[in-house]
This record gives structure tokens, sequence and C-alpha cells, in this order.
């Protein structure tokens, strides 16, 4: 079988191998597992992989670059009106010549390819949405337009689009799926107590963007200090906030509490989140919040926003926080979380108990039976 991927997400090739974001390509070495070829139609960039990167395990890779673009202002779009034409031909040419075709959603070429798939309605599709599907979110035009395009089954068809939640009035087109970073192998994890000697251990795993918020959870730990001085946040992941998180961190004299640590491998967060008792993202959008999911698999009390899936996730907040995004709200509930040893080990027992089902082993097979339809 030829199996297509078509996805804005940017590659690097290093010894012969094609390098990209770690999470994303792990999922997809479980989709193109037992295929024959893999055609590739993605952006190629002149850097060196990171710690947080990795590579397509296949042997039969044909990986065609297409140059990046964007829609953001009208330069780049002027500029990108001249690269749609070989873009747009790089895609139709693998999609003909694909079995399968895969699509990587939202963004700009999952855009390109949703409307191309259109005239290829006998062939057998996937689209992965990775983004927030609920329909009354406010997103850009481009993620509407996406959205429209996989769940009209007049203009798609032959296509299982995976997304996040379970969302009312959805068309056949629609299958809820998850994600999943452990296996079923992995070491047995017990509730979490808190001891009221010892310290407390916030984990804010993502990218330090404003779309995450890490200034949130930073602002959430200087309140509870107030009143419980044994508690620090430990931050993963980079990004153009960490200057002015740095600044704030020293500014008001934050330094023994929040710890900055970068990007780091899946082994290194693996222990973080075993070290942890809750794991934080107030983030303005998500997919699958895969921090939490993660955070939830090691016993850690979920604390995050009511966007996309999460407040299933959170069993609308059995199994964790839900965050009001009010600052004193939030310190309130989860200082009051903090002090009932009870509430806090039953939440941590359910948020346990929620994420193990989601395995590698199950979540394999149900890719296997997309890949075989």
């Amino acid at each position: 079988m030829k199996f297509l991927i078509v996805t804005h997400v940017p590659h690097f090739v290093e010894k012969k191998q094609y390098y990209t974001y770690a999470p994303y390509v792990r999922e997809m070495n479980i989709w193109i597992k037992q295929l024959d070829e893999l055609i590739v139609v993605a952006p190629l960039e002149n850097q060196k992989p990171t710690a947080i990167d990795s590579f397509y395990d296949h042997k039969n890779i044909d990986f065609r670059r297409v140059s990046n673009f964007n829609l953001t202002n009208l330069r780049n779009t002027i500029t990108s009106v001249f690269k749609l034409p070989k873009i747009i031909l790089q895609i139709v040419v693998a999609m003909q010549q694909a079995d399968h075709i895969h699509l990587r959603c939202p963004g700009n070429m999952g855009l390109l390819a949703c409307v191309l798939q259109i005239f290829f309605p006998s062939k057998t599709k996937t689209a992965k949405y990775a983004g927030n599907w609920d329909p009354k979110s406010k997103q850009p035009w481009t993620y509407r337009l996406q959205k429209r395009i996989l769940n009209n089954s007049f203009l798609t068809r032959n296509m299982q689009v995976l997304v996040y939640g379970n969302w009312d009035k959805q068309s056949k087109n629609l299958k809820p799926f998850f994600t999943a970073t452990y296996s079923e192998l992995e070491e047995a994890a017990i509730p979490k107590i808190i001891n009221p000697e010892g310290t407390i251990r916030l984990l804010f795993v993502g990218s330090l963007v404003e779309g995450k918020n890490p200034m949130y959870a930073i602002q959430l730990l200087e309140q509870i200090l107030q009143t419980n001085q044994n508690i620090v946040l430990d931050i993963y992941g980079e990004g153009i906030l960490r200057t002015s998180l740095e600044k704030y961190i020293e500014y008001n004299n934050l330094k023994e509490y929040v710890f900055l640590h970068g990007n780091q491998n899946q082994q290194v967060l693996k222990k973080a989140y075993q070290e942890s008792h809750f794991v934080i993202l107030p983030s303005k959008s998500e997919g699958w919040p895969k921090a939490i999911a993660e955070g939830m698999f090691w016993a850690c009390v979920p604390i995050a926003t009511t966007v996309s899936c999460v407040p299933d996730m959170l069993d609308q907040g059995n199994r964790g926080v839900l965050l009001q995004m009010n600052l004193t709200n939030d310190v309130a509930t989860i200082n009051t979380l903090i002090n009932n040893q009870k509430d806090f080990e039953r939440k941590s027992e359910a948020a346990l108990n929620w994420s193990r089902k989601y395995t590698l082993e199950r979540f394999e097979n149900e890719i296997q039976k997309l890949v075989q339809a």
C-alpha cells in the first residue's frame, strides 16, 4: 500500500532520516508500521533536529518537499499566490499515486488538501483534526473552512475524520478519537497524596507561547504562595515568552519557586509527571491536551481550561479542576483541594483510572482498523 501524508509540519533531514516534532512522528510511525511505501508532502527546513524531534521509522520514504506558505497578512497572501500552483500540482500527483490519503489538519497544507481530496471521492482517506473541533469555538476562517469541508459528507466521501470529543449534529464522517503516549506495560502508578510537611509540585508542559498561557500558571502559583510556602512550579518547554517569563519570575522574587527546564525528552518528562501532584494547562485552545492526559496517566490531578474535549476528560471537574480563568476563584478552588486530602486523592485516582484506558496498544489497534478499512 502507498500511504500519503499531507502536512504543514516542518521537517528536517539528517543522515538520510526525516525528522520532525516527536509526538507527531511517534503517532505516524504507528500508522505506517506495516505499509509498503510512504509518501510525505510537507515543508523541509534547513535545521538540526532538537530534543523534541524524532524520525520516521520506515525504509521506503518518498519525501516531496513543498514551499511553506501562510495567509496571515496581505504580503504573505500575495507571495503565497505564486507558490500555490506548484504546491497544488505536487499534492494532486501524490493523491493520484496513493492508495490511502491521510491529511493532518488544521493547517495551510491541510486546507489545500481538504479541497483537493474532493476530486478523489473513491480513494480511501483519513484526516486527523488535531485542533479544537468545538463548533462554537472562535477560530480562524481557514480552520472553520476545513471543518466544514471535512464534515460535509457530500463533498468529502470515503473519509474518516478523527476528532477529539463528542459533538452534536455532526456527520457520519466524524469519528471521536484519542491519542496515547504510554504502554499498558508501564509500571503501575498509585494515586498521589499530599504530605502536609512535604513540597507540593505543580507541573506545566507545553510551548511558552500566548496560546498555552504559561504566565497564568505562574500567577496561580504566586497567589497560592501567600498561604502555602511549600509549593513549586516546574515548567517544561520553550517559546517566545521565555524571556518575559524569566523577567517576571525575577522581578517578583519567584526564583525559588518557579523553575524553567526548557525542552526535554520523553524520559525526563515522565519522571516529572511521576514526581508532581498537579499538571496544569491554562490553554486558550486545544485539541487533545497531551500534557494533561500524560499527567493523568501518572496520577497527577489535572488543572485545565474548559476548551475542546477537556470537560469530558475531567468529567466536568470530578477528575480534576476546570479553570474559570479568574485568578481569585481559581486560587480558592486549588487551595481548597490542597487542604482536602480525601478529595485530592479521589481526583488523583479518578484521573489515573480514566487515563490508563488510553494506551499505545489500544491506540495502535484502532489505527490499524483505519488503515485496513
